[in-house]
């Protein structure tokens, strides 16, 4: 291993190390070779922190130690490394306060592609989830070969995400919160072989033998949330680890989206809440996804989507579908609402839901149409 990059993995064992220390290094012209072979006093003057444990000899010492026990785990399970002071570390993270020092990679994904989208969500996730998500992967795959779909392993909508970048032939990256000694959930390691294999990868800022734990998992989702361009957000109750992913993301300036659902639903109900509190843009389709987060894809016919000749519908989407159907142009939201009388919360989770289905589009202005058969 490089010397820079070995040094680089011994700053992440030195305790009180952080990013933003890391960057007053680079501001004091202080490199990491000369972090780890300048002397106590020489290194406290030049950092200007007299009384930090990190100028510490044996500190520093007992860290380059820990650093080559780590390169020798790495070396034998074919992992790699990416240090905050490395020339390749992803580009999007460099910025956020508590940036990881390291990050250890199982695969050969590329962690700062051009195009890269995070997929979160329930454990408990419903059948609309999970078929929202393998649409939406799939219909964005001819547009965006390179995109690099990001998900936690987690079981839910993680799995989902992670299955359908698979199915459409994506790279996915799993960004884990304990060592890469193991896989949790222990199911999911079928999952992971699987992601290694198909050019993804497996990534975590732990270093092995640091197992799952509670705030590792929120620590987990701030990579989530900040090493791409946008985060969806599929299902999620009020409460939950999407959700903190979502509120991370939404502090540094990433595209939050949701996906919206029907009231009542418990599944839906963190969705619905950030859409209503209008710091999520409301998942759609594929090409409104493209457009909304400004990204320009490949020239591409897309087959349009199959369904029934005629919908079985009841309910809101039946009332919405007979307001649609005896309409001589499309309608705005307001004008569907009045016709049908369903309240505005549920008369956009019901628009999304057969949007989804193939049964409307949405045009230009926020109005609705029924696709010709």
């Amino acid at each position: 291993m490089e010397t820079h990059r070995f040094l680089g993995i011994a700053l992440s064992f030195v305790p009180g190390m952080d990013a933003s220390l890391v960057r007053h290094m680079e501001e004091a012209g202080v490199t990491v070779e000369e972090f780890f072979s300048s002397s106590q006093q020489e290194l406290a003057g030049r950092l200007g922190v007299k009384s930090s444990p990190v100028v510490d000899k044996m500190v520093r010492d007992e860290a380059l130690f820990k650093a080559r026990k780590e390169t020798e785990f790495m070396e034998r399970h074919g992992i790699t490394s990416l240090s905050i002071t490395d020339d390749d570390y992803p580009s999007r993270l460099t910025d956020i306060d508590k940036a990881p020092l390291t990050l250890y990679r199982l695969g050969s994904a590329d962690l700062d592609a051009d195009n890269m989208f995070s997929i979160v969500g329930t454990r408990h996730a419903t059948s609309y989830g999970v078929r929202y998500v393998s649409s939406l992967v799939e219909d964005m795959a001819p547009y965006f070969p390179g995109l690099v779909i990001v998900s936690g392993l987690a079981l839910g909508i993680d799995s989902a995400a992670h299955e359908a970048a698979l199915k459409a032939g994506l790279p996915t990256v799993a960004v884990v919160a304990h060592g890469l000694n193991t896989i949790y959930p222990a199911v999911n390691r079928d999952l992971a072989r699987r992601i290694i294999a198909a050019g993804g990868a497996i990534v975590s800022e732990y270093p092995s033998g640091v197992t799952p734990y509670r705030s590792r998992f929120l620590e987990r989702n701030r990579i989530v949330a900040t090493m791409t361009d946008a985060v969806l957000v599929a299902e999620s109750a009020e409460k939950g680890g999407a959700m903190s992913t979502a509120a991370v993301a939404s502090s540094y300036g990433r595209e939050l989206l949701a996906l919206p659902g029907r009231i009542g639903d418990e599944m839906s109900a963190g969705c619905n809440r950030l859409i209503r509190s209008q710091k999520a843009l409301m998942a759609g389709s594929a090409a409104e996804m493209i457009s909304m987060l400004g990204w320009q894809p490949k020239s591409v016919k897309m087959p349009p989507k199959q369904r029934d000749l005629f919908p079985e519908l009841t309910g809101k989407e039946k009332s919405i579908y007979d307001a649609l159907r005896f309409s001589q142009q499309p309608m705005p939201v307001d004008a569907i609402r009045e016709r049908t009388g369903i309240s505005i919360h549920e008369l956009m989770a019901s628009l999304g839901e057969m949007e989804f289905d193939g049964i409307l589009e949405r045009l230009p202005g926020n109005r609705f149409a029924l696709i010709p058969y």
